[in-house]
């Protein structure tokens, strides 16, 4: 046994709320608290579900298979900051650990992230090293957003030079993932932050309705003084794609519209038109050759098609404001382009 999960068993760790907000996600939620089940984390004190109003039954089987849980029920969706803002209300813990509904918790993962923030004190995230269901390591740490690193991503030069240098763009390289260091930005999908910080600087931003939040989070963090560590020797599983594959495009549109936000915030009226500008450019650089290949007859596979839509949906909402449901947009690409 090691001496993190003796600390635990000892009642020497500060408890810890787990934290999970979920949208007609059953079986991946399911899975989900299978996996906090089965890797038995000592120093959780309670795991508390929001359901944002599922149709698909997931309350239900929170209450038929997970009577250890407790379960709200949001009555809408809130999205991921209002439903986390949610939960922290109700949890009792001295540190939040929120854990996306498509994740999976691997055995030590909480004690270990916990003991961390538990001996550091002027810490107030840390984030473990997540893999997909592939087990390809996913790149949690990041960046903040700013002007050149979002040039880098819109010109494609953070691909073109390997995400190296000064070109690196938003992404930390792979090697930083090995090991551990302070990080400008860590995932939301999963981390686990120290109460009092909370406390301090508040709970996630509920202007941005998904994506952006965590973002946010950091920089004020950040701004406040707290420390984020990725601690890469706890792990876990993130699969993805669970609300977000249910309407794919419009979940898009909402990205470009939590990064405006973003840069309204933190960079004022002058940024924000700098960011929208790029943003612009980033789909528009990308819809020329799609569309020139899709013209040929290339590009037909599933995601071929998904990134021409995206490119055309985004753009029509940057330059127009206007938003187009999944379905059309589906429809409009399946066909030939002339």
């Amino acid at each position: 046994m090691s001496q993190i999960t003796q600390r635990a068993q000892d009642g020497q760790m500060q408890p810890v709320s787990v934290l999970i907000v979920s949208w007609n996600t059953r079986d991946l939620l399911a899975d989900c608290l299978d996996s906090i089940r089965r890797s038995r984390p000592a120093c959780v004190g309670e795991i508390i579900v929001v359901d944002n109003a599922s149709a698909d039954g997931s309350p239900e089987m929170v209450e038929q298979h997970f009577a250890e849980v407790k379960l709200i029920r949001a009555g809408s969706n809130l999205g991921f900051a209002k439903g986390n803002n949610l939960a922290m209300r109700h949890a009792s813990g001295s540190m939040f650990a929120l854990v996306n509904s498509d994740a999976l918790v691997h055995p030590g993962c909480l004690e270990t992230l916990s003991d961390y923030l538990d001996r550091h004190p002027n810490v107030g995230l840390v984030g473990p090293r997540v893999a997909g269901a592939d087990g390809r390591l996913q790149r949690t740490c990041r960046h903040l957003p700013g002007l050149w690193n979002t040039l880098c991503r819109a010109l494609a030069l953070d691909r073109a030079f390997g995400g190296r240098g000064i070109f690196s763009g938003y992404e930390v390289p792979p090697a930083r993932h090995a090991v551990l260091h302070e990080a400008e930005v860590l995932s939301g999908c999963f981390c686990l932050a120290r109460r009092s910080a909370v406390d301090q600087i508040g709970g996630l931003d509920e202007q941005f309705f998904f994506y952006g939040e965590d973002i946010d989070w950091c920089r004020r963090l950040k701004d406040a003084g707290w420390k984020l560590i990725f601690v890469p020797h706890a792990l876990a599983t993130h699969v993805g794609g669970g609300s977000t594959s249910q309407a794919p495009l419009r979940y898009s549109v909402e990205i470009l519209k939590a990064t405006l936000k973003y840069w309204r915030k933190h960079h004022g009226r002058g940024g924000q038109v700098a960011c929208h500008a790029l943003l612009i450019l980033h789909h528009g650089l990308r819809l020329i050759p799609r569309s020139a290949r899709r013209a040929l007859g290339l590009g037909r596979c599933a995601e071929s098609r998904h990134r021409l839509a995206e490119d055309i949906v985004c753009l029509r909402w940057l330059c127009f404001g206007t938003e187009i449901d999944d379905e059309h947009c589906r429809a409009a690409t399946s066909k030939p382009i002339r």
